[in-house]
């Protein structure tokens, strides 16, 4: 396939010197990989703007770059529901109310905290649902990095893909969720300056905003006046953002996918944990310019995007298309590095949740117990080798989805939605059970499958995949949320004193930073104040 883009020198000497850079932060990290804890928890050591950078980071991936960018060309300014709606108050509520029994437990994981709260079997599922899911997630990352490697460059799909599952690999092997974390820092920055060009460059040619305003279609400019009408592109209700994004899908990925949890653990005590997930709402509310804009963009200036009604299969190649448009040699090294990086990262991600779980909770607590640390260091490395092995192959699956978002909603509707009615109950209500939590869990996740089967069938019907995401979320959630109340009603409950620490309610407060400017609660406050102006702005 020929290349759309033509790179020089120069491109490709900043796109080598950031893989190059890449692999020796990994490399000179793998002297400090002394235990487990270092190498999958970065010895709980780091400050929370580096873990806050992180924690936004980590999410910064396929995603928000290629993922949202097609939606905003799909679905309008609605897209930034996905971030005023559906991320900035869960990541409040992480910091402020569920960090506390994160770090405050002491546990290695996500699964970990559900054993101590419910018992071994909800653990369990817990544990191998999430390490399914992390190996489908990373598969998005790959795929997205070698699309555009394949339209930009003109490489195989699979070369791409083997590439960049090498490079992570390296650097991972190595350095664990360190090298995973000092990468995602640089990443931030990276992917500012890489698209911010784009935002520019496009809102000058259709001139500024007033002209942005003037030439798109009236429901694409509205984030929330269309919801529940024949003119909404996002194709959901009311009820559909509120509850199936903003609750379910939200919470349930913001508050219990370890993922992004993981680096909140690596915080060096529990102020820092509380805070990076607020420290990340800042900057996370801003990225809607980086790939929103863009996306409209695309509508007005690129001749591929002119037809009222494009195949679903060209939305994914919007930002792509606009990389070419705008950016002259240099500028687009740039920005591809910022791209790559993002990919990267995003499977690294993906891989040391992967490898953090299978070590701690599948490995070490079903096949080989009780082994000493060096043991499960050396298996974490070789968890590492088999999850990015993995991933190559689920990034093929990917192709079938011809938008990015729709699957990554679709995975956390199966997998998220229904764990956080068994977190909101373990967390809030002393009276869940262990056999509660695991049988609610395990009905909302056949809940969600059954749902996906009917909707794929053709038998119950709704506007857009989007749309049905949404509702799958919520019915997972609510069947998970009524079956562990029903089953725990009905089943032997633990002695207060042993739910100490895991439980709100049975559990001291942390003691709050002893200036007020250093406390989570003034800055998560301020968090959701400005994100509900921006709701009413752009409404």
């Amino acid at each position: 396939m020929d290349p759309v883009i033509t790179l020089n020198a120069v491109d490709y000497a900043i796109i080598g010197g950031y893989i190059l850079v890449m692999i020796l932060v990994g490399y000179s990290l793998k002297k400090y990989m002394k235990t487990g804890e270092d190498f999958f928890l970065s010895g709980r050591s780091l400050p929370g703007w580096i873990t806050g950078l992180a924690f936004l980071s980590a999410n910064l991936g396929a995603l928000e770059v290629i993922g949202m960018v097609a939606n905003s060309a799909k679905y309008g300014i609605a897209t930034v529901h996905f971030y005023w709606v559906g991320a900035i108050p869960a990541m409040v509520f992480l910091g402020i109310f569920m960090m506390p029994f994160y770090y405050g437990s002491r546990v290695r994981t996500v699964p970990e905290y559900l054993k101590l709260r419910y018992n071994e079997a909800t653990r369990g599922l817990n544990a191998i649902s999430f390490a399914i899911m992390t190996v489908l997630m990373s598969g998005i990352s790959l795929y997205a990095m070698a699309l555009l490697f394949k339209l930009m460059l003109g490489w195989s799909l699979t070369g791409s893909i083997l590439f960049a599952a090498a490079v992570v690999l390296l650097y991972v092997f190595w350095g664990g969720l360190s090298s995973s974390i000092y990468n995602e820092v640089i990443q931030f920055f990276l992917i500012w300056l890489g698209l911010l060009p784009i935002v520019f460059l496009g809102l000058k040619e259709v001139g500024g905003f007033a002209g942005f305003v003037a030439k798109l279609k009236e429901p694409l400019l509205h984030s929330a006046k269309y919801l529940g009408t024949s003119n909404n592109p996002l194709g959901v209700d009311w009820f559909g953002v509120v509850m199936g994004l903003g609750f379910v899908l939200s919470f349930g990925y913001w508050t219990t996918d370890f993922l992004v949890v993981q680096r909140a653990l690596a915080s060096k005590n529990i102020n820092s944990a509380r805070m990076t997930p607020i420290i990340a709402s800042f900057p996370k509310m801003l990225v809607p310019i980086i790939v929103v804009i863009p996306g409209l963009v695309a509508l007005l200036v690129l001749p591929e995007f002119s037809q009222s009604a494009l195949p679903s299969t060209e939305y994914n190649s919007a930002l792509i298309l606009l990389m070419k448009h705008y950016l002259p040699n240099g500028l687009l090294g740039l920005a591809i590095t910022a791209l790559l990086a993002s990919f990267m990262s995003g499977m690294a991600g993906n891989v040391t949740a992967f490898n953090t779980i299978w070590t701690y909770d599948i490995y070490g607590s079903y096949i080989k117990k009780g082994k000493p640390d060096a043991h499960y260091l050396k298996m974490g490395k070789y968890a590492t080798v088999f999850g990015v092995a993995i991933s190559v192959g689920t990034a093929y699956i990917v192709q079938s989805f011809p938008n990015l978002m729709d699957y990554m909603q679709l995975i956390f509707s199966f997998f998220n939605a229904p764990l956080f009615a068994t977190f909101l109950l373990g967390m809030f209500w002393k009276g869940a059970t262990g056999w509660g939590g695991f049988f609610g869990l395990l009905v909302g996740i056949f809940v969600a499958a059954g749902h996906y089967l009917l909707y794929k069938l053709g038998v119950v019907h709704y506007a857009s995949d989007m749309a049905a995401n949404f509702y799958q979320a919520w019915w997972a959630w609510l069947a998970d949320f009524v079956v562990t109340i029903g089953v725990s009603l009905f089943t032997a409950k633990r002695d207060p004193k042993e739910l100490a620490g895991l439980v709100f309610g049975l559990t001291p407060k942390p003691k709050a930073a002893a200036r007020w400017l250093a406390r989570p609660a003034v800055w998560g406050t301020l968090a959701i104040v400005i994100a509900i102006v921006l709701n009413i702005i752009f409404w």
